[in-house]
């Protein structure tokens, strides 16, 4: 429930620092995937299999 006060919204439901929180669980989850992202692109087989499909798709 929010009330108007002086042309500001006041937050009076408890959740003030919820949107904090919601951005720090973001940050660590886009973080995590990047470098699990990373981490596949320094594998062999993965660079192999790119390799692969684009040689596949670009052939004349």
């Amino acid at each position: 429930m929010s009330m108007q006060l002086g042309g500001f919204l006041e937050d009076t439901s408890g959740e003030a620092g919820m949107a904090t929180a919601e951005y720090a669980i973001g940050t660590v989850a886009a973080t995590s995937f990047a470098g699990l992202l990373v981490w596949m692109m320094k594998q062999s087989w993965v660079k192999e299999g790119l390799v692969s499909i684009f040689k596949a798709i670009f052939k004349f």
